[in-house]
């Protein structure tokens, strides 16, 4: 009877399987699927983020078993799903993910039954051959003296045959800073040569170290959500938690938000909100004016531009934008000098790029319009007579041109005509001081440059393609005055960053990554802890290899280990103190299931 029941089981598992093979090929499906009574199934792959992913390194979709939440039929579970779907890799509802984990027991029954249907041997099932079916990972609650928290089932295959299967368990424990409980390296090695009966093994090493800690600038980028990281991989590793040799490879990580005040480039930050809030207003009808970054109303700020330049045509003194220079020394003030020496105000500012400068601070409708009033009047009675940038196309440049005949039409400044006028001459000013970093101070080459400064496109699309050009200028900013990244560095970084906005929207979290040798930034980590430190444990060869992996992280590398489970927690101090990093410990080993 119990092998009949056994039996049911791992057919009812391969029916659902192959059903959510069958759904998953076109698309993920959204829902979860439910198994027997008490288990949700969901497939995971796509976009979407995978809970193993720490664990196991491979490319195709995945199921995920765990505790359902509800005991309703696969039907009606599927159906209460699809009006409000989520992606299927967020498979923790409003319940505490520990409360999803199923006891080790069945987690292994579960394993079980998959190897069986997967075992082309166990024709008693009367199963027809299912093929290769999703691996499997099921979501454990570390109940077991080894604290299990995920096993998991990967189908081995050779010239499209199934021939076995890895069978994968991932333990975990922590947070502590008692570093007598971290594994000794030579006994890791020996406890794998015995596991699988192999004489030889090699080991790989992986540390990640966060950059912006030692840089001294931990709580700007806690409060911004922004880091700076370097991951660092190496062979033969001796010794736990060694610092990686300066021969291995490194891949720097960088995700960064724009809009730190303390940025050398915040004031270009302030203008590409008010261009945005321009750019909305032209859409919506409606402009929300950003606080005023300027302690003088914009409308007298021009004034005093345009007698100064009326003074200069007049001969009366020596022009000089005596409020321009003094702001940018305001600005440049606290900058490093290495920071300085990169970027810093154009020296070549047109009229219009001057005047966008004094109306940045403008904070009412009624106030543009009265400047752009003041300034037309000024052309039109021949008093001031600007220069304005070759190939300036914005209406303001136009009515300029037309002054130099004497000639300027009448404007009706109604409506959107305003904003779009002050829109379009921020547009100018900002490509050219985008360009001017990107070109003419770190050297870029013009390969995508095109693509940013078009104009061929519309204002909205204008705008949207400056925010990609202000949020590469943050990262190599960052880059040069964090990690004093010279130009050899910062040119192939542009271009890996130029290359993913001509084809990608705006993502403030994507992490860019640009391999560089250790040395660059070994200052920055060489006496620091890592934040995640593994060593990989390897033997055999293509379908035989199998691995033992043993890391420690200063987060939990598993969301569902972190409960109230008094045999999952240990204690985070060590001698009544908790000065020490601590740690979570975490391990998985690899074993083989061959069926030929």
């Amino acid at each position: 009877m119990a092998a009949e029941r056994r039996g049911r089981a791992a057919r009812g598992l391969s029916e659902l399987l192959l059903r959510i093979r069958e759904d998953g090929k076109d698309n993920i499906p959204e829902h979860p699927y439910l198994y027997e009574t008490d288990i949700a199934i969901s497939l995971v792959g796509g976009s979407c983020k995978s809970p193993v992913e720490r664990f196991w390194n491979g490319s195709s979709a995945v199921c995920i078993l765990q505790k359902a939440t509800h005991h309703e039929e696969s039907n009606s579970m599927e159906e209460s799903r699809t009006d409000d779907a989520v992606c299927a890799s967020e498979v923790l509802p409003k319940e505490t993910p520990g409360a999803l984990a199923l006891s080790v027991g069945r987690a292994k029954q579960l394993i079980s039954f998959y190897t069986m249907v997967q075992n082309p041997n166990m024709t008693y099932l009367g199963l027809s051959d299912v093929g290769v079916l999703p691996p499997l990972w099921v979501r454990c609650d570390g109940s077991d003296p080894q604290h299990t928290c995920w096993i998991g089932a990967e189908p081995l295959t050779a010239a499209n045959r199934l021939t076995g299967l890895n069978i994968y368990t991932v333990s975990c424990d922590g947070p502590t800073a008692d570093k007598t409980r971290f594994a000794n390296l030579e006994e890791l090695k020996k406890e794998h040569k015995i596991r699988h009966h192999s004489s030889v093994v090699t080991t790989k090493g992986f540390a990640r170290y966060e950059l912006i800690a030692g840089a001294a600038m931990e709580d700007t980028i806690a409060e911004s959500g922004s880091s700076i990281s370097v991951d660092i991989t190496w062979n033969g590793v001796e010794k736990i938690l060694e610092t990686p040799p300066l021969i291995s490879a490194a891949t720097l990580n960088i995700a960064l938000e724009s809009g730190d005040p303390r940025s050398p480039v915040f004031h270009l930050y302030r203008e590409l909100q008010l261009l945005l809030a321009l750019a909305e207003g032209l859409k919506l009808g409606v402009t929300e004016w950003p606080e005023p970054s300027e302690s003088e109303s914009a409308l007298k700020l021009v004034q005093e531009f345009l007698t100064d330049l009326k003074k200069k045509l007049d001969g009366d003194c020596t022009f000089g934008n005596k409020n321009e220079t003094e702001t940018i020394k305001c600005d440049t003030a606290a900058v490093d000098s290495c920071i300085k020496s990169i970027f810093g105000e154009r020296g070549d500012l047109d009229f219009t790029e001057q005047l966008w400068c004094k109306m940045k601070s403008v904070s009412s409708y009624q106030e543009l319009i009265d400047c752009f009033t003041l300034v037309i009047k000024y052309l039109q009675r021949g008093e001031i007579q600007p220069w304005i940038h070759q190939g300036s196309s914005s209406f303001l440049s136009q009515l300029i041109q037309q002054s130099y005949l004497g000639k300027v039409e009448d404007v009706p400044l109604s409506g959107i005509t305003p904003i779009q006028m002050l829109l379009e001459i921020g547009l100018e000013k900002l490509k050219k001081d985008y360009v001017s970093f990107f070109i003419g101070k770190s050297r870029s080459s013009l390969l995508f440059q095109d693509y940013f400064i078009s104009t061929s496109v519309d204002l909205q699309e204008q705008v949207h393609r400056v925010q990609k050009l202000h949020h590469m200028l943050e990262i190599m900013v960052s880059c040069t005055g964090l990690l004093q990244f010279r130009h050899e560095n910062l040119f192939p970084l542009t271009q890996i960053c130029m290359k993913y906005y001509k084809e990608n929207p705006l993502d403030e979290k994507h992490v860019f990554q640009l391999p560089i040798r250790p040395a660059l930034v070994k200052k920055f980590y060489q006496n620091d802890n890592p934040e995640v430190w593994k060593v990989e444990i390897s033997s055999g060869h293509g379908q035989k290899e199998v691995k033992t992996t043993w890391q420690v992280s200063t987060s939990a590398p598993v969301e569902h280990g972190t409960s109230n489970n008094s045999g999952f927690l240990s204690d985070s101090t060590v001698n009544g103190s908790s000065e020490e990093r601590l740690y979570f410990i975490s391990m998985t080993q690899c074993s083989q299931v061959h069926f030929t």
